[in-house]
């Protein structure tokens, strides 16, 4: 069972329709207690990092994220509220993974990155199975998370960036796998994966 963290930057409703084209069982709660309950959780996100921290504390679930042992995918914002901090509006985050986010230089091109790209694995990791540079995902970011030894595949716009990252039981992608067609899927279907395998190993 997947739990949706729900809070206002949260993209739910696309999450929650490409769970079901993947026959996923899920909920979605902003309850640190009912979250609980869940085998993996996805952390989506859209907007802007200091708000959605501002939210997420409200609710405890700032705490709650930076303690659980579950498999946890951030996607976009999600992602990005993993690090320790932006530079949009200098937000301190969640501090999981080390690292600023910072934002694209608009003098060099078009800010936000928006549409397709791909990236470049780095390392072998069961999240991006399957996956490689020549397949096509969607982006829609100003920010981005530098490259660090928790990177697991770059993008290139303007400049390298992290596209895909894991640290521990948390794991974070750039883009929009529930708006990235097949291969998006295909990512997703891994985190599922992994989910099943963690939660088989603890009942074990």
């Amino acid at each position: 069972m997947i739990g949706i963290i729900k809070y206002q930057a949260g993209n739910l409703a696309s999450v929650a329709n490409a769970l079901n084209r993947l026959n996923a069982d899920y909920f979605v709660s902003d309850d640190p207690d009912t979250l609980n309950n869940a085998d993996g959780i996805i952390f989506p996100g859209v907007g802007h990092a200091g708000a959605a921290m501002d939210d997420l504390r409200s609710r405890d679930l700032d705490v709650w994220l930076k303690n659980t042992k579950k498999p946890v995918l951030g996607i976009c914002l999600g992602m990005q509220l993993l690090y320790e901090s932006s530079e949009e509006g200098n937000s301190d985050t969640l501090g999981i993974i080390p690292g600023k986010l910072k934002k694209f230089d608009a003098t060099k091109a078009k800010v936000p990155h928006m549409g397709w790209n791909r990236f470049e694995p780095k390392v072998d990791h069961p999240l991006i199975h399957g996956i490689d540079n020549k397949q096509f995902l969607y982006y829609v970011h100003g920010y981005y998370a530098p490259a660090n030894e928790f990177t697991l595949a770059t993008c290139k716009y303007i400049k390298d960036f992290c596209a895909v990252v894991a640290k521990d039981n948390f794991m974070g992608v750039q883009f929009h796998p529930e708006k990235s067609g097949a291969v998006g899927s295909l990512l997703l279907q891994n985190f599922l994966d992994i989910v099943k395998q963690a939660s088989n190993k603890k009942s074990a």
